[in-house]
Parts: structure tokens; C-alpha cells; sequence
């Protein structure tokens, strides 16, 4: 089955000419990535699952095909349908391409959810979305059971693991529920997966993203990935499925692509795990955020070690990181960038050409990008402006959810703009520069201030905060915060409470590493807290 959509070849400008999509106006997630595949080779190897203690659990597509086909018939008895939201509050792991996949089959969208989410974060999401159906585990079902009250159309919760009325047992609602194919039709345009994004103020925005936003990423995963798929192609990443990362940079394409997947949960970032894990399963593709490639840098690689392909996206990486790819582990390592509304749009590859330490590398294929200056109009290459991609784009997000004046505030035109800060030279190539506002970047996560700044505020002895990210050699930026406190409060002790308190309420991502005591924030003559100014205190 020749799923390609770029013709390989060493000349960029071939490929460029060359390519032209074709989106057809009926197209499903479900279908592509599991059941075509299920009808086609049943038994062909789709998803290697690796438990905490090591021992493994392999599915073949057929095997996945008919657990979707349950779940969506148990979905479907539990009132699910087209539209409504399945909430996946679940780690790398079988269920959760299962109920990714019972979704897609019924018409429904798919929201997944970090599992270090607090039950702040859990809250709002699930709230804003209206969730009709959560899937969690045994590890994180009292969050969400505490929560349950106030969302009043979270109608079912279904847990992996034993659970008592009125929670739903995942395997005992399966069991019961039919094998028969279940797939409604859906257009290439309908709503498919809801991936909340932080942003600078206010709450986080839902991006809404149809069925085709799966073939607007195939382009740069093919390109990145050495012309992906080849023989012997395995894929596996440590970011969470939850994120647009995770997710659609790499484990929804190995599967479109029938290159097997390998799912597993490092609850934290482990090295030499890891190169184990890539040795014994014979990894060859990757998906690494690049603080996992930096620590992974300083690590013994074992001789059985054989990656064919690696992408890193979030942060710039080092040429001494890229020549250590070449070097040692004997893999090219190519730069990608987008973001969760707009992903994959500009990307490096070796295998086509397109290669310059300190640059993302250059517009894949299918995707217009330029650089827009304050005026409004695209500025000549060499000068510095914000990142933009024109519309319309198969990868790009159908709207925000319940924001319809953030989403108009996203484009200018024709044009969607990343509120990123980047250039492009004479030869095509985009650096990135800043952000255009005061998203955090850590670890290669984006953490917007908001959440974490109305969770210091929640303290009754806060009565101000404000995030915002700070150099670190390792994760980019680290977060800091700043507060003012109440007359009368006592400070001692009270950082390590407020630090605790986010990772508890929000999560542990985003917890600030350090808080300052400030008598009051920097603001500007409208009151709008100055972040930058923060910076430097």
C-alpha cells in the first residue's frame, strides 16, 4: 500500500515542484491509521507496548481494529456520538490509541489530557470542553472523581483498572460490547482531535483540528524521517501522546504508514533507559524533545544502537548536538517547527539536502511560510519579523474552542500568525528568534504564565504573580515567579508551599523552580503586568 506523499529525491527544489496535495473530501483518523490496515494485514505489527517492569504486550492492527470496533460500540451505548468529547486522561500505552481510534469511528473528538495535569488544569479543560465521556486509570481516576461534580455534561467515567460504581471498568465494558465494524463517514474537514494550548493571558485555548490535519503533517514527518517509511522502520518517542508532539509528529504517522510503534511510560526521563529500550526494540525513528537528546548526549550508547532518523522540535539545537547525532549515534538529526494550531510547517533534512546548523531548516513541502513585519506585509529575507503560514492549510486548526475573537485575532488575512519571532535568509532557511509574547519554553514544553499565575493567586496570602522563563543550559528556561503577598504574610516556608501548590493543582511541569518576593509588579500605564522586565530581576 503506497501511502507516500513525497517523491524522494536529494534535490529540494524537485520535491517542491513536484508536490501537490490531495485531500479527498471524505477522510477519518480510524480509518487510515488502523482499520485500512486491519482489512488489508490483520496480523501485521502495529504497536509494541513496554510495561514499567519491562515485559511487553504486542498488537497487531487487527487486534487494534477490534478494540476500537468495542469501545466505539461501548461508547456509542453510553450516548457518544458525532461531536461529542472523549476525554483520553491516560499515558503512552494500547488504550489510548484505542479510544483515540473508538472516537474517530463515531464521528466524536478526541481530547487528550496530560496524566500531570492537577486538578485545576483537569478541571477547566474538561469544563470548557463539555467532555461527555473521560477514559483515565486507577493512578489518576481520584482527581478526576473529585472534580466529577462540577462538570455537569461529564456524563461517564471509564477506568483501565478495577474501579467501583459508578465509575465504568474499561475491559468489563468492552467485553460486553460487539466486535462488529463501526465507522461513520466523515469529511476530511470534520472535527476530529481538541489539544488545548497555553497562552500568554487568560485561560488555555482549545484547538480544534479536523480528520486532514493528520495528511498536513505526513509531509515533513516523510521528509525528516529519511523518506519514512523504509524496511525495518520502527518508531517510538518519550513525549507524551497528550501533546500535538507526541501525538501527531510521530505515533499517528508510524501507524498510517504501518511502521511499527513502540509505546511506553518513563514516569522520568532516564538516558540510559532509553538507549536500552531503542537497542532491545530496535528502534530506528525518533521523535526527541531536546532536553531528552542533552541528556542523552552524555550517556554510553550501546553498540546495538541503529537509528536511521531522529526530529527534535521546541528549542534551537547546538551544532556540536547535531554533529554528536552524525558522530556517534550515526543519525541525522533535523530540526522541525510548528506549533499545536499549526504544526510541521518548516523542517531540516538531511536525506533531501536541506541542512544549516542554526537554522529550523526551510517551508516543507505543501506549506507557505513567511515573515511579516509590524506594517502587515511580508518583509524582504534577512529581516526580522513574525513567523506566519497562509491559509488555507490542511494542517491547520479549525478554530478555538468557545474563542471565536481569539481565533479571528490568529490571522491577518490569508495568514496565520504563530507569534513567533524568526527570520529567513537568502537560501530559504527560518531561524527562529523569540517569542512574540510570553509563552515559556522549558523543556520543550510551550507553558503559558496564566494557569500558573492564578494558581499563586489562589494562595490567600497572594494577592499578585507573575511566570516567566529564565535561561537554563539544559531546559531552555526554567520557570520563575514573582509575587506580591498580602500585609502581614509570613514568607517563610511559604515558597515551598506556593512551588508544591502548583505542581499539585496544575502540574509539575510548569512549577516554578524559584519564587521571588516583589512589594509591586512592573505594569505598564494600562496595568498589563511587564513580564520582560521580570526577566532580568
Amino acid at each position: 500500500m503506497e501511502r507516500r506523499l513525497i517523491t524522494p529525491s536529494q534535490d529540494w527544489s524537485e520535491i517542491i515542484n513536484s508536490f501537490r496535495w490531495n485531500v479527498p473530501e471524505h477522510f477519518n483518523m480510524a480509518d487510515v491509521c488502523c482499520s485500512s490496515w486491519a482489512q488489508k494485514s490483520p496480523e501485521k505489527p502495529a504497536l509494541i507496548h513496554i510495561f514499567e517492569d519491562g515485559s511487553e504486550q504486542r498488537w497487531s492492527y487487527g487486534q487494534l481494529e477490534e478494540g476500537a470496533n468495542r469501545l466505539a460500540h461501548a461508547f456509542r451505548a453510553r450516548g457518544v456520538g458525532a461531536g461529542d468529547r472523549v476525554a483520553i486522561y491516560l499515558a503512552q500505552g494500547p488504550e489510548v490509541l484505542l479510544a483515540h481510534f473508538a472516537a474517530y469511528k463515531l464521528g466524536a473528538i478526541a481530547l487528550p489530557l496530560f496524566t500531570l495535569f492537577g486538578e485545576e488544569a483537569l478541571r477547566y479543560r474538561l469544563f470548557d470542553s463539555g467532555a461527555k465521556i473521560a477514559l483515565t486509570d486507577g493512578a489518576n481516576l481520584p482527581k478526576l472523581l473529585d472534580i466529577w461534580p462540577e462538570l455537569p455534561e461529564l456524563a461517564h467515567v471509564l477506568c483501565t483498572d478495577p474501579a467501583k460504581a459508578p465509575v465504568c471498568v474499561l475491559t468489563e465494558e468492552m467485553a460486553k460490547a460487539s466486535a462488529k465494524p463501526i465507522q461513520v463517514q466523515t469529511r476530511a474537514d470534520d472535527p476530529a482531535v481538541l489539544i488545548y494550548t497555553s497562552g500568554t493571558t487568560g485561560s488555555p485555548k482549545g484547538a480544534l483540528h479536523a480528520h486532514r490535519f493528520l495528511l498536513g503533517h505526513l509531509p515533513a514527518v516523510e521528509v525528516h524521517h529519511g523518506f519514512l517509511p523504509q524496511p525495518d522502520d520502527c518508531g517510538w518517542t518519550p513525549a507524551d501522546w497528550a501533546w500535538i508532539g507526541g501525538l501527531m509528529d510521530l505515533a499517528m504517522p508510524c501507524l498510517y504508514y504501518g511502521v511499527p510503534l513502540v509505546s511506553h511510560r518513563m514516569r522520568k526521563f532516564d538516558s540510559d533507559a532509553a538507549f536500552e529500550l531503542i537497542a532491545r526494540q530496535r528502534v530506528k525513528n525518533l521523535f526527541l524533545p531536546p532536553t531528552a537528546l542533552k541528556m542523552m548526549q552524555h550517556a554510553s550508547v550501546p553498540n546495538d544502537v541503529k537509528i536511521r532518523s531522529i526530529s527534535s522540535g521546541g528549542e534551537s539545537l547546538s551544532s556540536e548536538l547535531l554533529a554528536w547525532g552524525s558522530d556517534v549515534l550515526g543519525a541525522e538529526i533535523n530540526e522541525i517547527y510548528g506549533q499545536t494550531e499549526c504544526n510541521l510547517v518548516v523542517s531540516g533534512s538531511a536525506s533531501a539536502g536541506v541542512r544549516k546548523p542554526g537554522t529550523m531548516g526551510r517551508a516543507v513541502p505543501g506549506h507557505d511560510v513567511a515573515i511579516f513585519g509590524a506594517d502587515g506585509q511580508i518583509v524582504p529575507d534577512g529581516e526580522a519579523g513574525e513567523i506566519a503560514v497562509r491559509a488555507p492549510d490542511p494542517v491547520m486548526f479549525l478554530r478555538y474552542w468557545n474563542k471565536p475573537e481569539e481565533t479571528a485575532k490568529k490571522f491577518r488575512g490569508d495568514w496565520l500568525l504563530t507569534g513567533d519571532l524568526g527570520v529567513r535568509d537568502a537560501d530559504g532557511y527560518f531561524k527562529f528568534l523569540s517569542r512574540d509574547d510570553d509563552v515559556i519554553t522549558s523543556a520543550g514544553y510551550r507553558i503559558g504564565p496564566g494557569e500558573i499565575e492564578h494558581c499563586l493567586t489562589g494562595h490567600p496570602d497572594v494577592l499578585q504573580a507573575a511566570a516567566v522563563g529564565v535561561p537554563d543550559k539544559l531546559r531552555t528556561e526554567i520557570v520563575k515567579a514573582f509575587v506580591v503577598l498580602r500585609e502581614g504574610a509570613e514568607w517563610e516556608g511559604l515558597e515551598t508551599v506556593l512551588i508544591n501548590r502548583v505542581k499539585a493543582k496544575v502540574s509539575p511541569h510548569v512549577a516554578p523552580k524559584s519564587i521571588v518576593v516583589m512589594k509591586a509588579l512592573p505594569t505598564t500605564a494600562t496595568g498589563k503586568v511587564m513580564r520582560r522586565s521580570l526577566r532580568d530581576c
